[in-house]
């Protein structure tokens, strides 16, 4: 179990602020992980990847269960689309977080930047990403197992490396089950919440957790969380979006010199 907490540097600040950041537009669109998991690969560049991976997902944990907490009172969810995509969620997230734990870290350090590029170009050319409004459609069996499926595939990828979980949810419930963003945004805060629980619970029976360094982000992220989900409700996620566009170019810029030129 690692402690990387040092008050006496300027780190911790730094990563404070990416809490708030990541809080805050995870809250309106998902994508929160693209901040505040690149800031502790750069603040911690020597730590376990699954420790690091573990801290992020504490933080977000506080975030996204009061980001849900609000956009609940706004949206009523078909439950029989949620439940199957949680318990897929669930079970998907262990399974990721159990591999993330035995993945070499430099592999997954390199990747990082191309990963940014990739979903920096897809939030680019998608302005209207989680802005649809479309009523939810009535599902059966069908809707159920793709629910299943959704869950598994990016619960296991939330486990795994995290980054951009809650666009993919939200772009799958709005893909795959025509809901608007509202109800979007309130179900993949709590299938989000479930695929966290997931993961830190297989990184923490595994000894990858800093419990310091994720409660104090957490505080941060809560903050961010609910400025954010309030911006959503009342303006939507334009402003937002333009914040997360620069703070994601920057991110790709000191993660690829991190990776490739640092030594």
């Amino acid at each position: 179990m690692e402690t990387l907490v040092d008050f006496s540097s300027y780190l911790w600040l730094l990563l404070l602020f990416t809490a708030f950041a990541s809080g805050l537009v995870d809250a309106i669109a998902g994508g929160g992980g693209l901040i505040q998991v690149p800031a502790l690969f750069m603040a911690y560049p020597d730590a376990h990847p699954a420790t690091l991976l573990s801290a992020n997902k504490v933080s977000s944990i506080g975030g996204t269960i009061n980001a849900a907490r609000r956009y609940l009172k706004h949206a009523q969810l078909p439950w029989n689309i949620l439940g199957p995509a949680i318990i897929g969620g669930f079970i998907g997230a262990l399974l990721g977080a159990f591999a993330v734990s035995v993945f070499p870290s430099e592999p997954l350090r390199k990747a990082l930047p191309f990963m940014l590029v990739i979903l920096l170009a897809y939030t680019w050319f998608a302005p209207s990403f989680g802005l649809e409004n479309r009523p939810p459609q009535k599902v059966g069996r069908h809707e159920e197992i793709k629910a299943i499926a959704m869950g598994l595939v990016i619960g296991f990828y939330d486990g795994f490396f995290g980054p951009a979980t809650g666009s993919f949810f939200l772009f799958a419930f709005v893909r795959l089950f025509y809901f608007d963003f509202l109800h979007a945004s309130a179900a993949t805060k709590l299938v989000n919440v479930t695929t966290n629980f997931a993961a830190v619970f297989m990184l923490v029976s595994l000894g990858f957790i800093d419990w310091p360094l994720g409660l104090i982000m957490m505080v941060a992220n809560i903050i961010g969380s609910q400025i954010g989900s309030k911006l959503a409700i009342k303006h939507g996620s334009q402003f937002v979006r333009k914040i997360f566009l620069v703070v994601v170019m920057t991110l790709i810029a000191k993660s690829g010199y991190t990776a490739f030129f640092s030594n």
